[in-house]
């Protein structure tokens, strides 16, 4: 591909330091004191894996199509997840895009090393700790927020992914977007959840640029079966394939990007230097055990932290002991889930502006403390611990919808991406700029700088800074720091919730991967208890009311998992069934 400007930042500031010191440490005590991975039937999907398998998990099939095309011709797991991307910000443009950012935990067959690659979007160099707050000093109502244009954070995805690529790609650049751009020029038929996207109460569906870009011949906008095409996304990736990711941060795009969000209403502050400036981080993942697994996730801004944390205290129950037709098994996940947001909320934020305790929220110590406030009722909601090293933070009632996807790659080389994207809500700002959709990430900051006692939260508004994120996509190793597996979710705040119920159900009660996907979805948050009530039967939500918990219908409809894992020497894959996604495992192609 091109030389690009932008080179990689090793670090942040020092702040960090003595959190990777801890994650460096601990990842040699986990590698050194793991246990094998046991042994569990293989579902349906799996593959034998007698020689190497490549694979692709995707929330579209025609994202994992391209993705395999481009893994048949030799190529790596990140020439292939470029091209999953690059389909996706066209077939799935509700969810992710080349305007929005990801984080991507990246595993090394040959160096037996898991490193994460941020690419999270950054805060424009003009924007402020109030930006979004009203002229009284209240926060501004979301959807005005969302539709603004301070609502975009500079895009950090293509940058990121032109990094790894660099690095562990073995296809040219310029080879990876052709599916993408064929797809776009040619059109696709729009499938039952992008209409019903389309079809439903979003405050982005009232924006013009959404709805001139669906907009269905005699009106209205278009419905399943319909076809869609994006000349102007083909036009795009062409340049992005020639010229590499600067046709994104310099150039014509960039110029239409500052000038889209420099519009009204509430303008934001992007500049041509804001974008030509982005750089992604690569940062040193949070690893810690979970049962025989070491389980590696992208520390903060993303919310990997979060998940071990809930993975921690469910370690100290006996939930594995259980099963899913268990209401008790339930509520031990609830309120360990809440524990663990509560500490999260508080807590995290990037690490180049506020101290994050990551090794206090992990500490054994601390997770035993914590989890003997799991009881045997639902109380009111749980206020945040005090772990080790806790920075004096305020309270934090940042939003975060439930936009956003997950992929993961294998390839011939045994090397895996497992990367969440997302350009933040449904459709992102609404905003639209040469065939693709502006991100909204700036929304995922603290609205408020401050909580009511006057101290700051964690995740306020900074020029440069990086909103706090709950992607969380992970890999999974054994005692040899082999792969194992790798998971992720869509779904804003949920993902945490989300990826910890997946966990529970593939590792702990040793369902197959796709039926521990499917399982109904419980996201407890504060006094909130939402989730896919009707799916759980009739026994166990009478067993959570018993215990202080009812569930109600919301967020739970929008988990986007997926995920892969070996067992007793097979592949077994599975993807959300409340997504249209894909899983295609196959032999290697034989080199020649």
């Amino acid at each position: 591909m091109p030389t690009l400007s932008r080179v990689a930042m090793t670090g942040t500031r020092h702040r960090t330091t003595r959190i990777r010191s801890f994650l460096s440490a601990a990842v040699l005590l986990l590698g050194a004191c793991a246990a094998p991975h046991a042994a569990v039937a293989p579902a349906t999907s799996a593959v034998a894996a007698q020689r190497p398998q490549i694979f692709v998990v995707s929330a579209n099939p025609l994202a994992t199509d391209a993705g395999m095309a481009v893994l048949r011709r030799g190529g790596s797991a990140i020439d292939a997840a470029v091209a999953v991307q690059a389909m996706l910000s066209l077939v799935e443009p509700q969810s992710s895009g080349v305007g929005g950012g990801a984080f991507l935990t990246y595993y090394d067959a040959a160096a037996r090393q898991v490193r994460v690659y941020d690419g999270r979007e950054t805060a424009p160099a003009g924007a402020t700790p109030d930006m979004f707050l009203d002229d009284g000093g209240r926060p501004l109502p979301f959807a005005q927020a969302v539709l603004s244009g301070r609502a975009t954070g500079v895009p950090g995805a293509v940058a990121m992914l032109a990094m790894v690529q660099r690095e562990h790609g073995r296809l040219p650049w310029r080879t990876l977007f052709g599916d993408a751009q064929r797809t776009a020029r040619e059109g696709f038929i729009v499938s039952p959840r992008l209409a019903r996207f389309l079809g439903g109460d979003y405050a982005e569906l009232s924006a013009p640029d959404v709805r001139a870009y669906f907009a269905r011949p005699g009106g209205g906008l278009l419905q399943a079966g319909d076809r869609l095409r994006n000349p102007a996304y083909a036009a795009f990736l062409s340049r992005l394939a020639n010229e590499g990711a600067d046709a994104l941060y310099i150039g014509p795009t960039a110029r239409r990007i500052v000038a889209r969000t420099t519009q009204g209403p509430l303008a934001g502050t992007m500049t041509l230097a804001d974008l030509a400036g982005y750089r992604p981080v690569v940062r040193e993942p949070v690893c810690a055990p979970y049962r025989v697994l070491i389980v590696c996730a992208p520390p903060p801004p993303a919310s990997g932290v979060g998940l071990l944390e809930l993975l921690g205290l469910l370690e100290r129950t006996d939930i594995a002991t259980r099963s899913a037709d268990d209401p008790q098994a339930w509520f031990l996940f609830a309120e360990a889930s809440r524990l663990m947001y509560a500490d999260r909320d508080r807590y995290v934020g990037d690490p180049a502006f506020v101290d994050v305790p990551v090794a206090g929220l992990l500490d054994p110590a601390y997770l035993a403390q914590r989890a003997t406030a799991i009881g045997t009722r639902a109380g009111p909601a749980p206020v945040p611990g005090t772990p080790p090293g806790a920075p004096v933070a305020g309270a934090d009632r940042t939003l975060e919808p439930t936009g956003t996807s997950h992929f993961i790659v294998g390839d011939a080389r045994g090397n895996v991406v497992s990367i969440t994207t997302t350009v933040e809500s449904i459709f992102g700002s609404g905003r639209m700029v040469d065939g693709f959709f502006l991100n909204n990430q700036m929304t995922d900051f603290a609205f408020s700088p401050r909580d009511a006692a006057g101290r700051p939260a964690a995740n306020a508004v900074a020029a440069g800074k990086r909103p706090r994120s709950s992607m969380t996509p992970l890999v999974m190793l054994d005692s040899g720091r082999g792969f194992v597996g790798a998971l992720g979710s869509a779904g804003g705040n949920a993902i945490l919730a989300y990826v910890g119920k997946a966990m529970v159900g593939a590792v702990d009660w040793k369902l197959p991967m796709q039926q521990a996907l499917a399982l109904p979805n419980l996201i407890a948050r504060g006094d909130s208890f939402q989730g896919e009530a009707s799916r759980f039967p009739p026994a166990v939500r009478d067993g959570l009311a018993a215990r202080g918990i009812v569930v109600r219908a919301g967020q739970g409809e929008d988990s986007g998992l997926h995920g892969i894992i070996l067992r007793d020497g097979r592949l077994d894959g599975g993807y959300d069934p409340r997504r249209e996604g894909k899983v295609a495992i196959e032999p290697a192609p034989v080199e020649r």
